[in-house]
C-alpha cells in the first residue's frame, strides 16, 4: 500500500483501525473511503467529481493497492458516488466483489449509459466505455436492506438511507468492531421515499456525510409553496422557468409536486411542462417496477392509478423537438449546469428578465450551478461569449441530504464513539464540527475532519471469545466445569461445539480416519500383554474375535495375526496416535529382543538350517526391501532400484553387478555371522 501523506491517530493500543478518505474529504464530489482493519481491506463507493473530467475527477485510487480490497459497497446510483466503478473494475487490478441495492443496479446502467454518452461529446480522455460499463455489470451482487452478507471475515448489511430510491446505509463488522457508512443519506420522509433508518445500536465509528453542515432546511410545506408560487408567477408573465436537476433522485419527486399543482390550476394547464432527458423517462420504468421500496403515500396511491402516470407532464427527448414559443416549464439535467441541455436552455434563456432558474439541489463549487447562486452581473456562455445574466434565480432545496438538525440528532440518539464527517465542503464542515463537539462537550466522543489521503488511525482492543452452541450449550455448566468439543474459527469468530454438531452450524461434517499398521513379531503374544499391561491399565482381551485380539485403552486394537506378524488398528486422534505410537515403540523392542534371541540360537544349532534361511531373508528384506528365497537351491535374492543379487548360501558365494550394493551385503552378512557366531569373527 501506498504511504499516506498525513496521518490523526487518536490512540496507540489494540488493534489499528484505518480509514482514510480517497474522495469527499472536505469537499463535495468523488466520494470514495477506504478502511482497513484486521488485514481486511472495504472501499466505500467509488464517484466522480462533477467540477473535473477525465483521470482528474476520479478519486485518489494511487493512494492504495486496489488488488487488496476484498469489497467495494455502493450507497447509491449518483454519479459522485457510483460513477467510477466501471474503470476500477476493468482498468486497475480490483480483484473484490462489489455491493449494491437492487434499485440501484438497475438505475446505476441508465445513469451511467448517459454519463458514457455525453462523455464522448465533452471529454477526449475518456474514462471507459460501454463495453466496460456492461463488463462491470456481471461483476455487481445485489443485497436486499438487513439481508446480512460474509465475506471472508467481513460481515455487513444495510439500512434504508432515503435520499434516492435504493440508497443504503452500510454496517461492516470485522472482529466485532463496528463501522456504519451513511453515504448520503436524509431523515425527512419526501412524497416517495422513506426517511433513512436509525439502526437498533451504536457502532464504533460512523462515516457521515455533512453537505449542509450547520444548515437548517425550511419546513417542507414552506419549500413546496415557493417553489410552486415562483413557477406560477414566472409562467403567468410569460415567462420559461428552467429547473436543472439531476434525470433522478429529485426530478421525479419534483415532477410529483408539479403534477399535484397543475391538476389542482386549471388556469395555468394550458402551459407545458416537460422534462427533458430520455434518462428520466427510462428510469421511471424502473421507479414503478420497485414501488414497494417506496413510502405508504405512494404505494397507496399507486393501488389506484399509477402517479408517474402524468397528465401534464411529457417528456422532451432533445433540444431540436422544442417549440419555443411561449411560456414553459423545463426540467433538464444536469442538475450542475455544466453541459448537456440544462446547459443549452440556460445560454438560451439567461439574458431575458421574464425568465426565471431553479436551483432545486446542492451545487458543487466550481460549478455554473454554484456560480449563478452568487448573482453574477454576467456569465460566460458554452460558446465563450460573457453575456448579462438577467434571468431570476433561486435556490429552494430539495435536496435530500441531512441538515444541521437532522445529522445532529441522528448521532444524539446513535452516539458512537468516533464520528467522522465527509463529503462537505471544508468551511460548512469544521462548522459542523465545532457544534458537534459542543453537543457531546463532556463525553468521550471525537469528531474528526481527515482531507482527501488523511488517514485517521483508531486503536481497538479485543478478547477472543468462543460461543458454545449445541450439545455442549444444552446444560450451563458449573463454575471450573472444563468444557471440551471442536473449536471452529469463521472469519473472526469462534465456536465450540460437539463434533456430532459439525454439520448443523457450519458448511463441514466431521468424519474418522481408520489407521491399519502391520509389524513383524515373533514373540510371545502373551509376553506382550504382560508388558502392555506394565505400561497401560486399560488392556483388555477381545472377545469373540477370530484371532487373539487386545484392546489397548479402549482406543487401539491389536491382532496377533501369525507366529510372525501382528495387526493394529485404531481411529486417528491425538489420544489414539500417542498410544499407538507406544505399541509400536514397545513391540519392536520385544521383536529385536526375540531376532537376538533366534539369532543365538542358530549360533548353538538349535535352530535348523532353514529357519536360519528364514531369518535371514527378514533382516535383509528389513534393509534391502525384496527379498526373495529359494529354500530347495538356498540361495537368496535382493532386489533394490532395479538392481539384483543372489547370495547362495552353500557355497557363501554373492553375485551382484553393482558392487556398491554388494559391498552393502558382505557388510549385512559380516553383522549376522558377529551375531551367529561371535568367537568365530
Amino acid at each position: 500500500m501506498a504511504k499516506r501523506k498525513e496521518t490523526v491517530s487518536t490512540d496507540v493500543r489494540g488493534d489499528k483501525l484505518e480509514i482514510t478518505p480517497l474522495g469527499a474529504g472536505n469537499e463535495v464530489g468523488r466520494s470514495s473511503v477506504f478502511m482497513t482493519f484486521k488485514g481486511k481491506n472495504i472501499l466505500f463507493d467509488c464517484g466522480i467529481h462533477p467540477a473535473y473530467s477525465g483521470l482528474a475527477a476520479l478519486p485518489f485510487f494511487d493512494e492504495i493497492d486496489l488488488s487488496t480490497v476484498d469489497i467495494l459497497l455502493v450507497t447509491h446510483f449518483h454519479l459522485d458516488h457510483a460513477a467510477s466503478l466501471p474503470y476500477v473494475t476493468e482498468k486497475t487490478a480490483f480483484k473484490g466483489k462489489v455491493y449494491m441495492t437492487h434499485a440501484t443496479k438497475a438505475i446505476y446502467k441508465l445513469l451511467l449509459l448517459d454519463f458514457v454518452r455525453v462523455s464522448k461529446v465533452a471529454v477526449e480522455d475518456m474514462l471507459y466505455d460501454e463495453h466496460d460499463l456492461e463488463r462491470s455489470m456481471a461483476k455487481i451482487e445485489v443485497i436486499d436492506y438487513h439481508q446480512t452478507v460474509e465475506v471472508d471475515g467481513i460481515r455487513f448489511w444495510a439500512y434504508t438511507a432515503g435520499h434516492v430510491l435504493g440508497a443504503a446505509m452500510f454496517m461492516v463488522d470485522v472482529a466485532g468492531v463496528r463501522v456504519l457508512y451513511t453515504g448520503d443519506y436524509s431523515r425527512e420522509e419526501d412524497r416517495h421515499l422513506r426517511a433513512a433508518e436509525m439502526p437498533p445500536f451504536s457502532p464504533d465509528v460512523c462515516i457521515i456525510e455533512s453537505t449542509y453542515g450547520v444548515q437548517i432546511h425550511q419546513p417542507r410545506a414552506v419549500r413546496e409553496r415557493r417553489f410552486t408560487e415562483i413557477i406560477a408567477s414566472t409562467v403567468m408573465q410569460g415567462g420559461r422557468v428552467l429547473i436543472p436537476a439531476f434525470a433522478l433522485g429529485r426530478a421525479q419527486e419534483l415532477l410529483l409536486i408539479m403534477e399535484e399543482y397543475w391538476a389542482a390550476h386549471p388556469e395555468i394547464q394550458h402551459v407545458p411542462i416537460y422534462y427533458a432527458s430520455p434518462l428520466a423517462q427510462k428510469s421511471l420504468l424502473v421507479y414503478q417496477t420497485y414501488i414497494n421500496s417506496m413510502n405508504d403515500r405512494i404505494r397507496g396511491q399507486f393501488e389506484i392509478d399509477n402517479p408517474f402516470n402524468f397528465k401534464f407532464i411529457s417528456n422532451l427527448r432533445s433540444i431540436r423537438e422544442f417549440e419555443d414559443v411561449g411560456p414553459s416549464v423545463v426540467m433538464a439535467s444536469p442538475g450542475m449546469l455544466q453541459s448537456g441541455m440544462s446547459r443549452q436552455l440556460f445560454d438560451m434563456w439567461c439574458q431575458d428578465k421574464r425568465n426565471a432558474c431553479i436551483v432545486p439541489g446542492y451545487s458543487v463549487e466550481g460549478t455554473l450551478a454554484s456560480t449563478i447562486l452568487k448573482e453574477p452581473k454576467e456569465v460566460v456562455l458554452q460558446s465563450g461569449l460573457p453575456v448579462p445574466l438577467r434571468m431570476s434565480v433561486h435556490y429552494i432545496s430539495f435536496s435530500a441530504h441531512a441538515d444541521y438538525t437532522q445529522t445532529s440528532d441522528f448521532l444524539t440518539e446513535l452516539r458512537p464513539p468516533n464520528i467522522i464527517l465527509v463529503h462537505g465542503e471544508a468551511n460548512e464542515m469544521g462548522r459542523l464540527k465545532s457544534k458537534l463537539n459542543t453537543v457531546f462537550a463532556g463525553t468521550d466522543i471525537k469528531v474528526l475532519t481527515p482531507k482527501n489521503t488523511q488517514t485517521v488511525e483508531l486503536h481497538f482492543t479485543s478478547e477472543k471469545t468462543a460461543k458454545t452452541v449445541g450439545r455442549l450449550a444444552a446444560e450451563t455448566p458449573g463454575e471450573g466445569t472444563q468444557v471440551g468439543g471442536l473449536l471452529v474459527k469463521k472469519g473472526f469468530t469462534y465456536q465450540l461445539m460437539d463434533p456430532a454438531d459439525l454439520h448443523t452450524y457450519t458448511q463441514l461434517s466431521s468424519g474418522s480416519v481408520l489407521q491399519r499398521q502391520s509389524l513383524p513379531y515373533r514373540g510371545s503374544f502373551f509376553s506382550l500383554r504382560q508388558r502392555l499391561e506394565q505400561l497401560y491399565e486399560g488392556v483388555v482381551t477381545v472377545d469373540k474375535a477370530e484371532v487373539e485380539s487386545l484392546s489397548v485403552h479402549g482406543v487401539v486394537t491389536v491382532r496377533h495375526e501369525s507366529d510372525e506378524l501382528l495387526v493394529m488398528e485404531w481411529a486417528s486422534d491425538p489420544i489414539a496416535d500417542m498410544v499407538a505410537d507406544s505399541v509400536v515403540a514397545l513391540v519392536l523392542q520385544l521383536d529385536a529382543g526375540a531376532s537376538e534371541k533366534r539369532l543365538a540360537l542358530v549360533g548353538t544349532g538349535s535352530v535348523s538350517e532353514r529357519d536360519e534361511l528364514r531369518l535371514r531373508r527378514r533382516l535383509l528384506r528389513d534393509l534391502f526391501g525384496t527379498v526373495d528365497l529359494d529354500e530347495e537351491a538356498k540361495v537368496l535374492t535382493v532386489k533394490m532400484d532395479g538392481v539384483q543379487a543372489k547370495f547362495d548360501y552353500e557355497s557363501k558365494e554373492l553375485e551382484c553387478e553393482d558392487e556398491q550394493m554388494a559391498d552393502r551385503i558382505r557388510t549385512a552378512f559380516r553383522r549376522m555371522d558377529a551375531a551367529v557366531h561371535p568367537l568365530k569373527v
